[in-house]
Formats: C-alpha cells, sequence, structure tokens
C-alpha cells in the first residue's frame, strides 16, 4: 500500500501561505466590490452639479486617467482606426488616434454620469435630432422599430431623448457586482428605458416590445456571445450580432441606423436615418446574413464620419490578439 507522504514544514508553511494570500484575494476582491458602486453614484453626483465648462475640463483629466488604466487597449485603438482609415498609421497619428479616442470615451462617460438625475428638459436641451419623422412613420405600421447602433459618441443621451418620446428597450451585458448592474438599470428606467439582460430570456422580452409596438435600441458594432453571423466589417471579415435582422424578419419591425454624434461645446447631434430597404429571398438564415450585412455597412458610414468617437476598445476582428475572450472592461 502506497504511503501518503508526510507534510514536511516547508510544504506546510508554503499551503499556509497560499490559504493566507487567497483570503487576502478574496477579500481584496469583496471589498472592490463593495466599493465600486458607491464610487460610481459619487462619479455621477460630483458630475451632476459641475457647470459645464468645469465638466468638460474634468473629461480632460478623467481621459488622461483612462489611458493609462487602459493603456492595454492603446494599441487595440490604433488597429480599429487603421481599419477604418484603411492604411497604417504614423507614430505621430498614432499618438493622437490614442488620446482622441480616450479623449471622446471620457467625454461619454462625464456625459452619461451627467444624466443621472436628469429632467426631461435637461436631456433635451443637449442633444440635437434628425429624422424623429422616420420613426414615427414606421411606427404608423404597427410593428415596432428596431435602432441599430453603433458604440459612437453620446449613446445614453440618444437613449434618454428616445425614452422620452417612445417606450425604450435596450440589451445590456449584466455588469458585477449586481449592484452597479441595478443602479445603471435604475438610471435608464428614469428615462423610460426598459433594460434586458443580455442572455437566453432577452429574445422573449424583446419580441414583446415590438408587438407592443415599442421601439428598441440595439447596439450592434460587437458580437458579444459570439452567435453572430459572418460579414465583412472595415474590409475584414468578423462576425456581428444576427438579432437585429433576425427580429426585423420575424416581425416586420423597420431597421432604421442611428447614431448620436458629440461635439464638444454643443449639443449632441443624433441622426435617425429611414428605414433599410431590404428584399427578402424567402430564406431565412441567408436573409438574416444580407440583412446584417447592410446593417454594417450602415454602421461604417457612421464610424467613418467620426473615427475618434468610436468607444469600442476591445478585439473586435479574429485577426486582434485577444479575440474571443471576454474583452470586458
Amino acid at each position: 500500500m502506497a504511503r501518503t507522504p508526510e507534510a514536511t514544514p516547508l510544504t506546510s508553511s508554503a499551503g499556509a501561505i497560499q490559504r493566507v494570500v487567497g483570503r487576502l484575494r478574496s477579500a481584496a476582491s469583496r471589498t472592490s466590490d463593495r466599493a465600486i458602486t458607491p464610487a460610481y453614484k459619487a462619479a455621477a453626483a460630483i458630475a451632476r452639479r459641475l457647470p459645464v465648462p468645469v465638466a468638460n475640463a474634468m473629461a480632460g483629466v478623467l481621459a488622461v486617467v483612462l489611458r493609462y488604466a487602459l493603456r492595454g487597449r492603446r494599441e487595440q485603438v490604433v488597429r480599429h482606426q487603421e481599419r477604418i482609415a484603411g492604411r497604417t498609421f504614423t507614430d505621430r497619428e498614432r499618438t493622437s488616434a490614442v488620446s482622441a479616442a480616450f479623449r471622446s470615451y471620457a467625454e461619454y462617460w462625464v456625459d452619461a454620469f451627467r444624466l443621472t438625475g436628469a429632467s426631461v428638459a435637461e436631456v433635451e436641451a443637449g442633444i440635437e435630432v434628425e429624422g424623429r419623422e422616420n420613426v414615427d412613420a414606421a411606427l404608423a405600421a404597427g410593428n415596432g422599430v428596431i435602432m441599430a447602433m453603433p458604440h459612437i459618441g453620446a449613446w445614453d443621451r440618444g437613449g434618454a431623448w428616445v425614452g422620452h418620446h417612445w417606450p425604450l428597450t435596450v440589451v445590456a451585458e449584466r455588469l458585477e457586482p449586481p449592484e452597479l448592474f441595478d443602479w445603471f438599470c435604475k438610471r435608464r428606467k428614469a428615462h423610460n428605458i426598459t433594460v434586458v439582460p443580455l442572455g437566453r430570456d432577452a429574445g422573449a422580452a424583446l419580441l414583446g416590445a415590438l408587438r407592443r409596438n415599442e421601439v428598441l435600441g440595439l447596439l450592434c458594432d460587437r458580437d458579444i456571445d459570439g452567435g453572430g453571423v459572418d460579414v465583412e466589417f472595415f474590409g475584414e471579415r468578423t462576425t456581428l450580432p444576427a438579432g437585429p435582422a433576425a427580429l426585423s424578419l420575424r416581425t416586420g419591425a423597420p431597421i432604421l441606423p442611428v447614431v448620436v454624434y458629440q461635439r464638444r461645446g454643443l449639443p449632441t447631434r443624433g441622426v435617425i436615418g429611414p428605414p433599410i430597404d431590404f428584399e427578402r429571398s424567402g430564406r431565412f438564415r441567408a436573409d438574416v446574413s444580407a440583412l446584417t450585412q447592410r446593417v454594417a455597412r450602415d454602421l461604417e458610414t457612421f464610424i467613418r464620419a467620426a473615427p475618434e468617437q468610436w468607444h469600442v476598445l476591445q478585439p473586435n476582428w479574429p485577426s486582434d490578439p485577444g479575440f474571443g475572450g471576454s474583452g470586458a472592461e
């Protein structure tokens, strides 16, 4: 019978150290989880109280912090910007692209924080929207509306504006800790936005909203759960979410391309395009692929107009290092 090795003082000490380290890491993680939601709330409270010029200055400081805190994303930003431009950047262009992207990202967060507790009048004062008539005309058909958007500019403000005009449902990744996700949901609920957690049950909730002739707002330039369809996006193959196309084909709800651009010192600019004109072939899978490709083309047009405002900092193409991981920030 094999004899069980005796624990030596060295192995016992190593095991004890590992247990202590494990407990310290667990305690640090719990402390971090408890602190993160109050930190977001405090940032929102501060941003709400600041005059606009001071808030803009705050965004400049936050941009520097983010640029260093997310330094692992800088190279990814450059890869994305070069794809959009269709060429390799010089060193100076790389530096400029990173600075502009993180400045825009910081401005997004400051604006999103300032929306916490904002009145309808405050929301309206911060945005000018073109194409409202496209939503009204689409809703007149009674099948609901699907707004297909990229992670551009100030999409939170655009969502708040939409929510104060029509019932709006959006999909969001669950955040950790759960208290943080709940806080974000409550903020959006104040602007008549229903948040559906990304997951197996999301489809039924989205179908229900369309059947009630409501509006869906779907950010669709990232295939977060990996179940999307293959498309060409900025000259390279990747996958994008199939949801907008599948929902449109199943319900008859038109897809309206939508974008909200930042304009420093001016109200943000929202653009609601006309419905995507699409002729069905009668083959559902093929139609989902073809319609998703049409959506991709509209997203490209929006992103090319302000590439520094595209807030996708994660790998988004199979050739990107780390593609297929969580990529969460």
